[in-house]
Parts: C-alpha cells; structure tokens; sequence
C-alpha cells in the first residue's frame, strides 16, 4: 500500500488526524521549547521563592541585577540547553528612584517586606525593572510552570524516540531470525522473551534502572530493554505467515542469502503491525517515564519531567493549588492518548482487508 494512501486515510479519519496533530504540535514544542518559553535558563530552573506557589496570571515587578556570565554559548547551544542570563531576578513590591542609588522592597506577599538599596552601577544594563506574567502560576520553588511544563516535553518524546528505536533495533532482528530458521533457533529466542514477557515492565525497568544508576540515558535503556519482546513475539509471528509464499521460494531458488531474503524480501512486507506497535510502544514508554520519574529514579532534578512535577506537587491536590499536579497529568494523558489514537487509526489504514 502507497504512504501516501496510509497518509490520507489517517487524515480522513477524525481521532486519527487529531491525535496526529497533537503529537507534531507536541514534537514542534519540545525541539524549539526554549525559543517558546518565558523562562530561558537551563531546564527552565530560575528559583524565586518569594514567589512560590502563585496562581495562573500572577503578575510581579522584577528588578534585574547585573552578573557575570562565565560561559558563552552558541545559538545552537541555547536551543539545546538554553542560556544562563546575564542577570539574578529579585521580585518587588516597590521602588524608589533616587541620584545613584535605587530603593526597593521585596515582595514577599503580605506587604511586609524588607527595604534596601543598591547601587546603579549594579543594575542590569538593559531594562532593570520589568513586569513578569506567569501564566499558568509558579511552583513550589518559585519556577515558572509554563516553562517547566512546555520543556517536560522533551523528556518525554527523547524516551519515547529512543525506547523505541532500541526496542526495533533488538526487535526486528531476534523475532526475524527465530520466525525464519524455526527449530532450535526459535526455541531459544521464545525462551528468551518468554521470560523476559513473564516479568511485570516497571519492575524490570526499576531494577535495570537501579542496576545502572538513576539519571535520564539510563531511562532509554531500561525501557527499551524491556519493549523489545513485544516487537519480536510480532515479527516472528508475521514472517512464519509468509515465509513459505511463493516469492520467498522463488528467492532461494535464485540463490539469494538469508539476509537478502530477511531484510529484503520479507520484513518490508510484514512492517505494518509493527508501526502500529511502535506507536503503542511510545504511548507505553511515555507512561513508563512518567512513573519512574514519580518514584524518584527516572529524569533527575532540576531536570523538568512531567512525572516529576507530580511527584513535586502531588499533596497540592486537597487544596486549592491542584492545577500544580493536575497541569502535568493532563499533557500526559494528551500525549499518550493520541498515540494511541494514532496507532488505531494506522491500524486500520494498514489494514488490507478494508476498503
């Protein structure tokens, strides 16, 4: 079946091309999110406590005061890891111009807030005072959750991108070569994925996670390790129904070697269920990430991960800041449910037998 004819039929369907639309919105956020966000600094990690805890359109004025930048960066660098500013921020509640001196009172909520000065030459060069809106409100630590919110896609999509690949890369090969050569072969690998099928997945990533220290890459392995099974047990399945066609033995009967008729022959036929899993796959890996990051050994902080943001905020859900924990769940929930939609919709795009 041509892509293009997949394609179309995936936008025809409603569920299909919205959730298509969600994900390259999605994807989009998260490879320009520092471009997008309020918040530039490296993970989105500008702290002000004073602040912490405030409601969606929270407005502040800011004094900007001069620091020096160690580092430079490239605008490569910045779209990757953002910026370190060449300012600290200080929330206020007033100011007084005076000759060479500048007077503020620190904004802390209730009015009271302590006085001081500070020296022009101290300012930031550009725009000193400004005023700051939070849209979605600020953390706990006083983060803008806009910013930590739009980059906690990045998290999500590298472990889905990457879990997935390595779970084809292993994948693909074992399930083709136990569904081609049959025997003992196929024996061993069913063994093999028997037992790693008979292990619950979040308790073979927490123990593959924990064997090689928590941190984001160790994410990638650990889920990846895990979906393989799940690509192969399809794989093999699809090459025993056509292994014996009649294309297939006009192949061995030119004489061409197994990995010709394998990778050449057989599997670009059999490689519609395995898009489709794929993108169950990714939804899975999401859901994964997510959950490891809740239990403290998935993407370490400052690092923004939209489990972690739940684990940061879950007890705000019995007061009246619940948006906190709520905020993170519902772009999860958006994530990995139109993959699922996706995968559906490619499922019956896929499908030859319907018209």
């Amino acid at each position: 079946m041509a892509q293009t004819t997949v394609f179309k039929k995936v936008l025809k369907d409603p569920l299909g091309a919205g959730g298509m639309f969600i994900i390259l919105l999605a994807f989009f956020v998260a490879v320009f999110a520092y471009l997008l966000i309020p918040d530039h600094t490296p993970n989105a990690n500008q702290m002000n406590l004073a602040i912490a805890g405030k409601k969606p359109g929270f407005t502040v004025e800011v004094l900007r005061l001069q620091k020096e930048v160690t580092t430079e960066s490239t605008w490569w660098e910045q779209l990757l890891n953002g910026k370190d500013l060449p300012y600290r921020e200080v929330a206020v509640a007033k100011t007084e111009e005076g000759e060479n001196i500048l007077k503020y009172t620190e904004y802390t909520g209730s009015g009271d807030g302590i006085e001081k000065s500070i020296d022009r030459d101290q300012l930031y060069a550009g725009d000193y005072l400004v005023q700051k809106k939070f849209h979605l409100g600020t953390d706990k630590y006083g983060r803008d959750l806009l910013s930590r919110l739009l980059l906690g896609a990045r998290i999500s999509f590298s472990v889905g991108f990457v879990s997935v690949f390595i779970s084809l890369i292993i994948g693909i090969p074992m399930g083709a070569i136990a569904g081609y050569y049959g025997g003992f072969v196929d024996k061993l690998i069913m063994w093999i994925i028997n037992v790693v099928w008979s292990i619950p997945t979040l308790l073979l990533v927490i123990a593959i996670t924990l064997a090689l220290g928590k941190g984001f890459w160790q994410v990638f392995i650990a889920v990846g390790f895990t979906m393989w099974v799940e690509v192969a047990r399809v794989v093999r399945g699809q090459i025993l129904s056509v292994k014996e066609k009649e294309y297939i033995q006009a192949a061995h009967v030119l004489g061409f070697s197994d990995f010709r008729i394998i990778f050449k022959h057989i599997l670009p036929n059999v490689l519609a269920p395995v898009i489709v899993i794929s993108a169950a796959n990714f939804a899975a890996a999401i859901l994964i990430e997510s959950g490891l990051s809740f239990l403290g050994i998935g993407a370490q902080p400052p690092m923004p991960s939209w489990g972690g943001m739940i684990k940061d905020h879950y007890a705000y859900l019995i007061v009246d800041k619940a948006y906190l924990a709520i905020a993170p769940g519902i772009a999860i929930m958006l994530l990995v449910l139109s993959f699922m939609m996706l995968g559906n919709s490619l499922r019956d795009a896929l499908d030859v037998r319907k018209v």
